[in-house]
């Protein structure tokens, strides 16, 4: 069965075309800076990879691009849409709706809409790529899997916010985490490494969006992302934690609206509202050429991973491992250091000759002396989409 998993991000697309259960990769590639003048196509077969820069001004143009790519004449994989017998895509909120993947139709479509103002930059793009997929693959199964189900295990004394009962007895509000997909396969390879029956372990996802979950014995027990996905980490336009009176005293007292305060801690914020960059390369390099205002958005970024892990060592009573993960955390070895610096106190400690080299695989680069492994583990959201898929269609 080919399975073609899309996972649309709030700036990118990444997808991948699977032969089911063999879990073989026929082609693979990923869109970035949609939104952009210079966003970046990659596209790679096992014969073929190419590289281009376009203007790729939204997920509906992005999308529209990986098609033309898997038809192409010279580069594509299939000759017919209608090989295609399922898509996968994940989708950021599942609220209370969606606890486990599920096969799409339009009720489905019409709850995931209804949770866009709790994912504003990802479920909208989340359904405009099963909209343009089902256009496309009409003879395809459409599946949703959802970033909120892997953390269904976090206890209520984690995911309950300290507000009258009532809001979340009658209106479900509460924490319910991101990022599940990319959460749970890192941190099964993670278990699989240490060897060991009861685990400790911090996965930190760093990308464009960033979070981090505390995981215990193979399961969810805390996470930085709380009831939409904006708190927390600082992150490539989202603010991450601030103080909530802020927004009070932005609509109270400054004469903003709600609607631009919202616009402005999801979009004009985070590491964009830092340094007019969103993009941690331009700020990375920008800061090696001494831009002060990057230096600092860099400090202030690893600072926060690190109040994190210090308080999620302490939920879970110790630490065997932290797993660096996506984007940024699997690229960025400025990053992993600045995270790591100063940490040895917790048992944490690089091998800085591993760390500065290109990582493109499970690395181990924890230094020899200490407690706690520092692990690298290339995430695959799309491989464990594209086995959820297939278990839920029954093979």
């Amino acid at each position: 069965m080919k399975i073609l998993v899309i996972n649309s991000g709030s700036s990118s697309i990444k997808y991948q075309l699977f032969v089911m259960p063999d879990q073989q990769v026929i082609c693979s590639g990923v869109i970035e800076r949609i939104g952009l003048e210079d966003s970046k196509v990659r596209y790679k077969t096992k014969e073929e990879s190419l590289e281009e820069v376009l203007n790729i001004k939204d997920h509906k143009e992005g999308l529209e691009k990986v098609v033309t790519l898997l038809l192409d004449s010279k580069v594509g994989v299939i000759a017919s849409t209608d090989e295609i017998k399922a898509v996968g895509h994940r989708v950021v909120h599942g609220g209370s709706s969606f606890t486990e993947t599920i096969e799409v139709n339009q009720e489905v479509k019409n709850k995931i809409k209804d949770l866009f103002p709790l994912a504003p930059l990802h479920n909208p793009a989340n359904l405009e790529g099963v909209n343009v997929a089902e256009g496309i693959f009409n003879k395809a199964k459409q599946v949703a899997v959802f970033d909120t189900s892997f953390h269904q295990t976090i206890p209520e004394k984690a995911y309950k916010y300290a507000i009258p009962n009532e809001f979340l007895d009658n209106e479900n509000i509460r924490l319910y985490g991101f990022h599940g997909t990319s959460h749970k396969y890192v941190s099964e390879k993670a278990i699989d490494y240490l060897n060991k029956e009861n685990s400790k372990i911090i996965t930190i996802h760093l990308g464009n969006g960033c979070s981090m979950t505390a995981i215990k014995d193979g399961k969810s027990v805390d996470h930085s992302l709380g009831f939409g996905p904006a708190t927390g980490l600082i992150m490539g336009t989202r603010s991450g934690d601030v103080d909530h009176s802020l927004i009070f005293h932005l609509i109270n007292s400054l004469g903003y609206t709600s609607e631009e305060v919202n616009k402005m801690l999801h979009q004009e914020s985070g590491m964009y509202g830092l340094t007019g960059y969103s993009d941690l390369r331009d700020i990375e390099d920008a800061a090696d050429k001494g831009d002060k205002l990057c230096r600092l958005a860099l400090e202030m970024n690893a600072y926060r991973v690190k109040k994190y892990i210090g308080s999620y060592l302490a939920a879970m009573n110790g630490l065997d491992a932290i797993v660096f993960t996506a984007g940024i955390g699997e690229n960025s070895q400025k990053m992993r250091e600045l995270i790591c610096k100063d940490m040895d106190g917790l048992g944490i400690s690089l091998d800085e000759k591993i760390n500065d080299q290109r990582v493109s695989e499970f690395t181990d680069i924890s230094a020899k002396e200490a407690k706690v492994k520092v692990l690298v583990i290339p995430t695959n959201e799309e491989l464990e989409i594209a086995r959820q898929s297939f278990e839920l269609l029954g093979r």
